[in-house]
C-alpha cells in the first residue's frame, strides 16, 4: 500500500482544506523584536529594515530547510535588496565507551569508532533579498560542516505569486519528516535526535511549491534529484527523482517562529500543530568504481546501522545497486506557557532491490516513534528538555533516551548554551553531521553554543 502514499497525500490536502473544524487564527504578541516595538521616529536605516520586514510578512511563511535569519540590511535600491545573516555552532562531544564493537544481523563483527573532539561544527552564511520584483526572492548560502570538511555554495530562487502559492528552485529538504520543514536551528539541541535522524530523507536540489491554503492550513510539495545531494555530483544522478510532500494544520494560526521546538515564546493560550508527510525515491548507490567502489549514498541504513548500499549488507558478496525508499510520518505538537510536547511516528519501506545476487530479504519495513518535551523553568532563560525514541526494525530494535538543558544569556532564543546527555542501544544511524556513530551502545555528552543572527 505504501506505493500509493503520494496519491493519499494529495487527497488529504483537499480533505483538510474543506474541513469545517478549522478555527480562525490568533495573533501572537511580539516579544522577539524590540525594533518593531519602538514608538519614536525611525532613522532611515530602521525605516529600510521595517519596509523589508513588511514585505516579508506579505508572503507566506517559507518553512524551508535553508531559511536565513533577519540579520542586517546591507543595501537596498529600487532594483532590489541584500541582507546578511549567519548561523554558527561550536561543540564538544564525547561518545562512550571509547572502545566497543557489535555484531550485525549477518554475524559480522563491526568496530564502533567513537568520537571525543571539539569542533566549530557548523557555519552558515546567507545573502538574501529580492531582485527587480519584490516577489522575486533569492538566497545565496555559504555552508560548511567542518567535521566532514564539506564546503558548499548553494541557495534558491523563489517567486511569491501569493500566500497560497510560492514556487522555488534550489536547495531544500524533502518533506518526509516534520524537522525538514524549517525548524532548524530551533531544535531542542544542536542537531536532530536518533529517531528523526534514522527515518528522515535529506537535502537536495529541486523544485518546491509551498503556501497557506487557509488561515490554518499549510502545505509544501517538492521534487528533487535524490534523497540527499551531499557529496554527489550531477554526473552520478540517474533519471529517477525523489518526490515528497507535507501538509499541516495550525488550529490557532501560528506555532511560534519557524515552527520551532520548545515554547520560548511562552504562549498564554494553547498552540498546536498536526501534520502528515510523505516521500518516495528510487535511490542509487552512486558508487565511484575508481575509488574502491565505495557507495557515496550514505542516507539509507538498516536498523542495525549497516549502510544498505555497502557490499554484503544483506548477503555475503551481494551488493544492492538501487532500491526504493518510501516514508510516511505523522506528527502532533503543543505549546503552552513554556511547556512543549512533540510526537512523531514514522513508517519506512525499502524494496525494489536491483542487486547482483540473491538476498534473504526482498523488502524491509521499519517503524518507530520519537517524542520530545521541554519546559521553560525560568521563562526565556532556562529550559530543560528530554526525548525518547524506539524503533521496531527489521534487524534490531534500537532506542534512545535524552536529557538536557538550554541557557539563554540574552533576551533572545538566537544565542544559547546547550548541554545534552543521551543513552542509546546500538545506534542505527551514524555520520559526522550529528550526535551518532553507527552501532554505538552507551552514552554521548555534548556541550555546545550556537548563534543565529
Amino acid at each position: 500500500m505504501h506505493k500509493y502514499l503520494i496519491l493519499c497525500f494529495f487527497l488529504s490536502i483537499n480533505a483538510f482544506a474543506q474541513s469545517s473544524m478549522l478555527q480562525p487564527p490568533r495573533m501572537l504578541r511580539n516579544m522577539t523584536d524590540p525594533l518593531d516595538m519602538q514608538e519614536q521616529e525611525d532613522s532611515p536605516e530602521q525605516h529600510d529594515v521595517k519596509e523589508i520586514r513588511k514585505a516579508e510578512e506579505r508572503h507566506t511563511e517559507t518553512w524551508g530547510a535553508i531559511d536565513p535569519g533577519k540579520g542586517v540590511l546591507l543595501g537596498k535600491t529600487d532594483a532590489g535588496s541584500i541582507n546578511l545573516s549567519f548561523y554558527v555552532l561550536a561543540r564538544y562531544m564525547n561518545q562512550q565507551p571509547a572502545s566497543q564493537s557489535y555484531h550485525d544481523h549477518l554475524g559480522n563483527k563491526r568496530n564502533v569508532d567513537t568520537r571525543n573532539d571539539i569542533e566549530l561544527h557548523r557555519a552558515i552564511m546567507w545573502l538574501r533579498g529580492w531582485a527587480y520584483d519584490p516577489k522575486l526572492e533569492y538566497v545565496i548560502n555559504f555552508w560548511t560542516v567542518n567535521t566532514t570538511k564539506n564546503v558548499n555554495i548553494i541557495g534558491s530562487i523563489a517567486y511569491n505569486f501569493d500566500k497560497k502559492f510560492v514556487l522555488q528552485a534550489g536547495i531544500d529538504g524533502l518533506p518526509g519528516a516534520r524537522s525538514l520543514n524549517g525548524q532548524h536551528p530551533y531544535f531542542l539541541s544542536g542537531d536532530r535526535f536518533m529517531g528523526d535522524e534514522f527515518f528522515k530523507p535529506g537535502f537536495t536540489m529541486g523544485l518546491t511549491a509551498r503556501g497557506q491554503l487557509t488561515d490554518t492550513l499549510f502545505y509544501r510539495l517538492m521534487v528533487g534529484n535524490a534523497l540527499s545531494e551531499v557529496g554527489i555530483k550531477a554526473s552520478q544522478f540517474t533519471r529517477n527523482m525523489a518526490y515528497g510532500g507535507s501538509v499541516w494544520i495550525l488550529p490557532t494560526g501560528e506555532f511560534g517562529p519557524r515552527g520551532g521546538y520548545g515554547d520560548y515564546e511562552m504562549h498564554d493560550k494553547l498552540s498546536s500543530r498536526f501534520g502528515i508527510s510523505v516521500t518516495q525515491s528510487r535511490e542509487d548507490r552512486f558508487a565511484q568504481p575508481d575509488i574502491n567502489d565505495n557507495p557515496n549514498n550514505t542516507q539509507l541504513r538498516l536498523s542495525d546501522g549497516v549502510n544498505l548500499f555497502d557490499e554484503g549488507a544483506l548477503a555475503q558478496g551481494v551488493t544492492i545497486q538501487r532500491a526504493n525508499y518510501s516514508i510516511l510520518s505523522a506528527d502532533a505538537a503543543v505549546k503552552y506557557r513554556g511547556f512543549f510536547f512533540d510526537f512523531n511516528y514514522y513508517w519506512r519501506w525499502l524494496d525494489g532491490f536491483k542487486k547482483n545476487g540473491p538476498t534473504p530479504e526482498d523488502n524491509i519495513f521499519d517503524h518507530g516513534f520519537m517524542m520530545q518535551t521541554a519546559y521553560q523553568i525560568v521563562p526565556r532563560k532556562w529550559e530543560i528538555y528530554s526525548s525518547y525514541t524506539y524503533i521496531w526494525g527489521e534487524f534490531n530494535n534500537p532506542w534512545e533516551v535524552v536529557g538536557g538543558f538550554n541557557y539563554y544569556p540574552r533576551d533572545t532564543r538566537n544565542w544559547r548554551l546547550n548541554v545534552m546527555v543521551n543513552h542509546l542501544e546500538q545506534s542505527p544511524v551514524g555520520s559526522f553531521f550529528g550526535f551518532y556513530t553507527a552501532g554505538q551502545t552507551g552514552e554521548t555528552v555534548a556541550l555546545s553554543t550556537d548563534i543565529f543572527f
